[in-house]
């Protein structure tokens, strides 16, 4: 049975007491969407992901600039696995605590684990055990492609979900938006329409809560059709489940749209593909 010692990778560090703005520029130069914090020592403590500052710059009223907002504010601690820990029982932990990722521990952190590796692990090794229909979830949250943006992110919010299948006005699927799209949108429209202060030109970002979640900011002004990833990237019901790995992985994405019959009838995203390995915890490859 495989270890995690040889799926994980190096973990991307920042010191806990750094800002939301340095933050966010290590998220995009590194085009990852988790970082581990570091102690002044730097020893690692904690987490924090782009979807916690999203979340946190939509929901808190905080006149805070980004650049005097610590992400001590949001890290999390971090849950961590011996590097001789199976790889399945990695995906039954992130399963349990439904969390995206782990640390991989000697003595101290040496490595993490994220969903995508373990999606790409059931990719190399499970070849033939399970359909795309096995692992799908069957229902799945949508919008309209003329619902305003604010509107995308207060479903998003609500449904406590990271993606939304955007529909015409006769029902059809015709794109998607990921919370990821819209956090890196933020930062150029907050850039475009200067919708703060502007204390940093590069990221001039956004406050959100000040334009996105409100009728009269740019997240009333621009619909879902404006934003949408118009292709879905989808597989089929009774397709090997390694297929949607390989989507996924080649498409750099979470999710893929399922089709039954050629009409799309659910999702299936690398938290599913991490369920079903959970589910084959014991059995031998």
């Amino acid at each position: 049975m495989t270890n995690v010692k040889e799926i994980m990778k190096k973990p991307i560090t920042i010191e806990n007491t750094s800002s939301f703005s340095h933050a966010i520029h290590k998220f995009l130069d590194n085009k990852i969407s988790r970082l581990l914090t570091t102690n002044e020592e730097g020893k690692i403590i904690g987490i924090i992901t782009e979807k916690d500052i999203g979340l946190y710059l939509l929901t808190n009223n905080t006149e805070k600039n980004l650049d005097d907002l610590p992400i001590s504010e949001i890290s999390k601690p971090l849950i961590e696995v011996s590097e001789s820990t199976p790889v399945e029982d990695v995906a039954h932990i992130m399963n349990d605590k439904n969390i995206g990722s782990v640390g991989v521990s000697y003595s101290d952190t040496v490595g993490i684990v994220t969903k995508t590796d373990l999606t790409k692990y059931y990719y190399q090794n499970y070849v033939g055990h399970k359909r795309v229909g096995d692992a799908m979830t069957v229902s799945y949250s949508a919008m309209y492609e003329d619902d305003k943006l604010y509107q995308i992110l207060e479903k998003m919010i609500q449904d406590k979900v990271s993606r939304l299948i955007i529909k015409n006005k006769e029902n059809d699927a015709v794109g998607i938006v990921t919370f990821g799209d819209v956090f890196r949108l933020s930062l150029s429209l907050g850039r475009d329409n200067d919708v703060i202060d502007n204390s940093d030109p590069a990221i001039s970002v956004i406050f959100p809560r000040k334009g996105f979640l409100s009728e009269t900011g740019f997240g009333g002004a621009t619909s879902a059709k404006e934003v949408m990833t118009k292709k879905i990237t989808t597989v089929d019901f009774n397709e090997d489940l390694v297929s949607a790995c390989l989507e996924m992985l080649d498409n750099n994405i979470n999710g893929c749209g399922v089709l039954i019959e050629g009409k799309l009838s659910g999702i299936v995203s690398k938290t599913d593909v991490i369920k079903i390995l959970d589910m084959l915890r014991g059995s031998s490859l």
